[in-house]
């Protein structure tokens, strides 16, 4: 069968799968949404899935969160050792969470100033930035006050405790909009706190507002035809990266110290490598989802945005854990982090060589980056070990697949109702999930769980894999990018995996190196990328 072929295919199939769920689409609209390239998943998926035998058991029988490892032994709350250094930061100009947690314990600064100061950087900056969806002043106020007034009477919550921070505008917030980045949300205020938002708040942590994402965190890029794109504070006229666009904007220009974001398929690595910080996605089930508005319920995931890997392991710590509301989360202990020694002796890296999609690994300044963390890996005494791994071409396709098919179930009522209230953008992909046969969720799944075991088998020879976190610095506003390249495949896996800055390119944009590693050892990723960060090539600067 021809390309065409398979594309008239699909249009049909599109057809007859809106006539049945009631919902009428203009012929022109679904010939733009394969103009537009939108049909480009489909048609892979298409084309690899039948590599999983049809009685192999689905992902979702499988087993996944089982605790089968020493390093998961221990209590279900073992805390944090201590932190990592905050003289590990590569990128000066701002100062790191866990400065200013040091400031405001030396009395060198009041939260209520930080406050202050945030507040007034964002009034500053946003216009230009476009990072913040709603700016929560006199709470926040409020809040620094009574931080200031627990500390001066000893009650001392930890590294967070009046730390001003933002978070992703999906996440519910008791008595404030949130519109996932929608119209159709542009009125919804729950009554409730997110997880993530009540372990912030238990933190004593400073929530100042709700940042930018694209359209129910549905595109790679800050796109948004409601709210407009977000700007990359290193160069104004490129993409911040997204979903969490917003987050990632505010940390890199200094507008909060550090910010929450979602990852569906890169939605915390991507905006984080473009803007020159670190994101942390970890293990899938380690961070209670309970009250964040679902892009595919088995892909996402939510985690830290921030100025330097020790912040990111103290976010971590703080919103890590089981949650009874979310049956996603798993029961498994948090590792000990220790302060790291720069030895890696004994650490296995495995260095990707071949990802199955015939194409370059990126543009050679991110190569060239990319090599320089990786000498700085070796250089501490990790072995590099060459990998070849073609399962992640397919991961990419396969993590679009079941992201297209999920985010379709939780749209559907809306798509009968309020079709035109969607962007145009999200309304053209979103459409494109009816472009699935009524068997293919369960035969990705079935996929899914192949390509599981298949990648599991690498942690015989390694511990971490690296990948660049994006192949190149952030496009221009408005190009289209395959920003979820290295990213989307450990959506589908679940592995934890961060991005840790590595270098710019010749136009002064960030580049990223990614570590992944296995379930549930987020202590290993942090490791090793704080060697990255303390001792990589990572030029510093600021936007």
């Amino acid at each position: 069968m021809t390309a065409r072929e398979e594309l008239s295919g699909l249009l049909t199939r599109m057809r007859v799968n809106l006539a049945q769920a009631g919902i009428k689409v203009p012929d022109e609209t679904l010939e733009l949404v394969a103009e537009r390239g939108f049909l480009a998943t489909a048609l892979a998926f298409q084309r690899i899935v039948e590599e999983a035998p049809a009685d192999a058991t689905p992902d979702y029988l499988g087993p996944w969160g089982v605790v089968d490892s020493p390093m998961q032994a221990g209590p279900a709350t073992a805390p944090l050792v201590s932190p990592l250094p905050v003289t590990a930061r590569r990128t000066p100009g701002y100062p790191t969470l866990s400065e200013l947690a040091g400031q405001l314990r030396r009395r060198e600064v009041s939260s209520l100033e930080l406050t202050e100061q945030a507040l007034t950087r964002i009034q500053e900056r946003d216009p230009v930035l476009n990072a913040f969806q709603l700016v929560l002043a006199e709470e926040a106020l409020a809040a620094a006050r009574q931080a200031d007034r627990d500390l001066a009477a000893g009650g001392d919550r930890g590294p967070l405790h009046g730390i001003p921070i933002a978070v992703k505008d999906l996440l519910a917030m008791a008595g404030t909009v949130t519109t996932a980045g929608s119209k159709i949300l542009a009125a919804w205020q729950p009554g409730f706190d997110a997880a993530a938002v009540e372990r912030l708040r238990e933190a004593g942590a400073v929530i100042v507002g709700k940042t930018r994402l694209s359209e129910f965190a549905y595109s790679p890029a800050s796109n948004n035809a409601h709210y407009g794109p977000t700007r990359n504070p290193w160069n104004l006229e490129h993409d911040t990266g997204g979903s969490s666009s917003g987050s990632a904007a505010a940390v890199a220009d200094g507008l909060v110290a550090a910010a929450l974001g979602s990852d569906t398929g890169g939605s915390i690595r991507i905006p984080a490598a473009l803007c020159g910080l670190v994101g942390l996605k970890p293990t899938f089930g380690r961070v209670s989802l309970y009250g964040a508005v679902p892009l595919a319920w088995s892909l996402d995931h939510l985690g830290p945005i921030a100025r330097s890997v020790a912040d990111a392991a103290l976010l971590f710590q703080a919103l890590a854990g089981p949650d009874p509301r979310d049956s996603r989360t798993r029961l498994v202990p948090l590792p000990d982090i220790l302060v790291p020694d720069g030895d890696l002796t004994g650490l296995r890296v495995g260095v990707l060589r071949d990802d199955g999609s015939g194409e370059p690994l990126g543009s050679p300044e991110a190569l060239a980056a990319w090599q320089a963390g990786l000498a700085a890996l070796q250089g501490a005494g990790a072995t590099l070990i060459e990998l070849d791994l073609p399962e992640l071409s397919r991961l990419r396709v396969l993590n679009g697949a079941l992201l297209a098919q999920e985010a379709l179930a939780y749209h559907l009522p809306w798509l009968r109702e309020r079709l035109e209230d969607y962007g145009e953008f999200m309304r053209l992909r979103i459409l494109s999930s009816f472009a699935y046969g009524p068997a293919d969720f369960v035969r990705a799944q079935q996929l899914r769980q192949a390509l599981r075991d298949r990648c599991e088998q690498i942690f015989e020879q390694v511990d971490l894999l690296s990948t660049p976190t994006v192949p190149y610095g952030a496009p221009k506003l408005g190009e289209p990018a395959r920003n979820t390249w290295f990213t989307a495949p450990f959506n589908a896996l679940g592995w934890p995996a961060i991005t840790v800055p590595v270098g710019l390119t010749a136009e002064r944009l960030p580049l990223g190196l990614q570590l992944a590693g296995r379930p549930w050892d987020e202590a290993t990723v942090l490791r090793a990328a704080a060697v990255v960060e303390q001792a990589g090539p990572w030029p510093g600067g600021t936007p």
